[in-house]
Parts: C-alpha cells; sequence; structure tokens
C-alpha cells in the first residue's frame, strides 16, 4: 500500500491520513497569517507616510497663565570655618489655571490616498474662551503679591503637533486687545506649542478673560488636556463612527450616518490639581478626554480573525470527504486532499489581496465565491457525482456564511463556534454509528 493510495485502509486509518494531511496544512496557514502581519505593517508605513506633514494626533488644551515672580532664596555654606548665610533673589513661576473654560471645535475628516493604501486625517477649527483670577491664597504659596511681575505674564498654549499649525495665524484676544504670538511653549521652549506675551496687571482688580481661535491639522485622534475650575468642550464632526476614549466619557453625545457631536465637562476636582501652582504642570497623558476617528472596517483585523478559523474549513470539508469515503464507498486519494485544502488555504490569501483593493465585505464574497465554484466543480470529479460535488459546494457556502456572521459578531463567536463544532460531532457520530473500524476498505 502506497502513501497515495486510498484502497484497503481501515475507516480509521483514513481518518488519520485526513488528519495528518490538515496538519501538514497549519504550514500554509501559518504562512498566510505572516503575510498578513507584513501587509498590515506595510499598511503602517503608508499611512504614516501619509500623515507625515500633515500632523500627529494631536491634543488642544485652554492656555495656561504664567507669572514670574521674585522669590528669596537664602544659602547657607562654610567658608573658613565659619558659617555663613547668603540671600538671593531669583526668579520663579505661578502657573494659574483658567477659573472657567469653554472650548468648541469642529473636526472636518478626510481621506487621504497613496496608491492601494489610504490613512485618515482631520483639520480642526478650534475657539475658546478662558475666564483668569489671582488667587486669593497668594500667601499659602509663599508669595507676595508685589513680588509678582504682572507685566511679564505669557498665556502658553500647548497643543500636540505644531506641524498642524497651518493656515492663518491663530487669533488671541485678552480683555478685548489682540495680542502677538511667539513660537514654543514659553518657559517650556522644546514643547510643541506657541505663546504669547501679556500684561496681567489688571488681574489685580478684576478676572482676566482671554479668546481665542485657531486651525490645527492632524490624524488619527484629538485629545483635549483639561486644566481649569470648570471645562467644557463641544466637538462636533461628520465623521460617523467616534471612538470615545481617556479618562473623561463626554457627558452627553449623538450619534448618526452623517457626523456626531458630543460635550464634555470637566472640573478641577475630579482633575485633582490646584488652579495656581508653583511647580510646571505634570504632563498626565491619562487625564484626557479623547476622540479617535475609527475605520469602520479594519480590514487586516477582519482577515487576521477570519484565518483563525482555516482549521473549521479544512475539518468540515475533509471529514465531508471523509464521509463519502468511508460511508459512500466512493475512495479519496491524499493528494485529492491535499489539493482541496490548499484551495481552502488559498481563499484567505485571495482575501487579503481584493480587501486592500475593493474593500472587505466584496473581497470576502469574490474570494468565497470562486473558492466555493472551484472546489465544487473539482469534488464532482472526485466524487464521481455532481450531487455529492452539490453537498460539498452547500456545506462550503454555509461556512463562509457562518464564517462572515463570526466575524460581525466578535462577542458571540465562541458561542456560535461551538455549536457548530457539537453539530458536526453529533452529525459524524450518527452518519459513523455502524462503521466497523478494524475492516479494510474493499
Amino acid at each position: 500500500m502506497t502513501l497515495l493510495a486510498a484502497e484497503n485502509r481501515t475507516p480509521g486509518a483514513k481518518l488519520m491520513l485526513a488528519m495528518l494531511v490538515a496538519g501538514l496544512l497549519a504550514i500554509p496557514l501559518f504562512a498566510t497569517y505572516l503575510l498578513i502581519f507584513d501587509r498590515e505593517n506595510q499598511s503602517r508605513t503608508a499611512e504614516q507616510s501619509i500623515v507625515a506633514g500633515w500632523g500627529g494626533p494631536q491634543h488642544v488644551a485652554a492656555p495656561l497663565l504664567v507669572i514670574p515672580y521674585r522669590s528669596v532664596v537664602t544659602i547657607s555654606s562654610t567658608e573658613n570655618g565659619q558659617a555663613v548665610t547668603r540671600t538671593n533673589n531669583v526668579w520663579r513661576e505661578l502657573t494659574i489655571a483658567p477659573d472657567r473654560a469653554d472650548l468648541a471645535t469642529t473636526l472636518a475628516p478626510q481621506q487621504r490616498k497613496r496608491s492601494i493604501y489610504d490613512a485618515v486625517v482631520y483639520q480642526a477649527v478650534l475657539s475658546g474662551a478662558a475666564r483668569y483670577s489671582l488667587p486669593d491664597d497668594l500667601a499659602r504659596l509663599g508669595i507676595a503679591q508685589d513680588a509678582l511681575a504682572l507685566d511679564r505674564a505669557e498665556l502658553r498654549f500647548d497643543i500636540g503637533d505644531a506641524r498642524g499649525l497651518v493656515g492663518a495665524p491663530p487669533t488671541i484676544r485678552a480683555n478685548g486687545m489682540r495680542l502677538a504670538l511667539q513660537p514654543g511653549f514659553g518657559g517650556e521652549g522644546d514643547k510643541p506649542g506657541f505663546h504669547a506675551w501679556i500684561d496681567a496687571s489688571s488681574i489685580a482688580a478684576a478676572p482676566v478673560n482671554v479668546d481665542f481661535a485657531y486651525r490645527l491639522r492632524g490624524s488619527q485622534s484629538l485629545s483635549l488636556v483639561p486644566h481649569g475650575g470648570d471645562t467644557r468642550w463641544r466637538l462636533t464632526s461628520s465623521w460617523p463612527s467616534p471612538g470615545f476614549a481617556g479618562a473623561f466619557l463626554p457627558i452627553d453625545h449623538h450619534s448618526a450616518g452623517n457626523g456626531f457631536a458630543a460635550t464634555w465637562r470637566v472640573g478641577n476636582l475630579a482633575l485633582g490639581s490646584p488652579l495656581a501652582s508653583t511647580a510646571p504642570p505634570a504632563a498626565d497623558s491619562a487625564q484626557v478626554a479623547e476622540v479617535d476617528l475609527v475605520t469602520p472596517v479594519d480590514l487586516y483585523s477582519e482577515i487576521n480573525r477570519s484565518v483563525k478559523y482555516g482549521f473549521l474549513f479544512v475539518g468540515f470539508t475533509f471529514l465531508m470527504f471523509w464521509l463519502f469515503d468511508v460511508v459512500g464507498g466512493v475512495a479519496v486519494a491524499t493528494v485529492e486532499y491535499l489539493l482541496a485544502g490548499a484551495g481552502l488555504v488559498l481563499f484567505f490569501v485571495m482575501l487579503l489581496a481584493f480587501a486592500e483593493v475593493i474593500g472587505f465585505a466584496l473581497a470576502y464574497v469574490a474570494a468565497a465565491g470562486a473558492i466555493v465554484a472551484l472546489l465544487t466543480a473539482y469534488s464532482a470529479a472526485v466524487l464521481g457525482s455532481r450531487r455529492r460535488a452539490g453537498v460539498v459546494g452547500g456545506l462550503l457556502g454555509a461556512l463562509y456564511g457562518v464564517l462572515y456572521v463570526l466575524l460581525g459578531l466578535e462577542a458571540y463567536s465562541l458561542l456560535i463556534g461551538s455549536v457548530l463544532l457539537f453539530g458536526g460531532l453529533a452529525a459524524t457520530m450518527w452518519l459513523t454509528r455502524r462503521i466497523d473500524w478494524q475492516q479494510s476498505a474493499a
């Protein structure tokens, strides 16, 4: 008996041989998984090249009012065996967050393509108003009011990526007076953003009101860094599938096919930070409200998940061939198992290739239709019957339909898959209940 011959084998030996061929198909299935991973990396690289020069993920915030102040520092040292005490005047900074901040953003997304790849970018139009007050408890901070250099104050605007500042320059007004802008984040020049010099002398008598407006380009996500007594952020966009993330979710949002609108409201009590501090503001990436421009169908994720069901296809198809062999009396050779399995593996390669060009749904229909037609025609020749081939084609069509449902119902995929396996096992037990597993085929 040769390896490729199907005659004179017991049903058990035929089953073990089919399982062996199925195990060997794990090699091309794993190679297909690596191919998907490689194409996904190429897609990410292409996406990064598309957004290069446009702007990366952005974050916005109400400006901080920074006021320099003089501080007396006492330094003790020993010189020639004598204790010497000196006092020096040094400049430090008082950072004041707004009492109230109200920001409104309109997000206009667009998809930019390069070859077969694309990336989601956006333009954000932001406007806002903020109010600043001198803290009543300066003494608790160890600062005398006459030590404040109010005429040398700065308004510092923090953004995620300064490359996104294009078009008309930002407009900043303090108490109705327009301010000149400077690049960089003031005292932290290496931090992306911009700042404006302001004479804040009036803050000693009344709050300073600041209005601002600017445009910002970015990609993937936009987030708010709240650092005020009461920060409100209203965001509207035409993007149909937003993803809300970060430490603060919107208090209200409405989504529809033509876009979404959301509102956040965050106070400094929730942030756990004071409005006035002598320490530099801590950068906490977790304390943000974030919106991700989610792509409705991540085709590489979907294809990757579908490959994990590859053995389900191979197993059910081989089981059908084996049942036709041991129950129907139609000898199926090892090579025929192998060729049918190769067609099943080829489905995932075709799905990947087509999906990158025409999208996942159409690619799935095209690849599944081609493989079902191919294996149905091949089964008609192998099994010697169009009726039997129709059973194989019907099984494959049903499997591809179930897989598509599984990919769309991620939460129930294990439940549906386990029920399907149970049904297959029960049918196999019933069909093979009278088989003599030790008897060789005639």
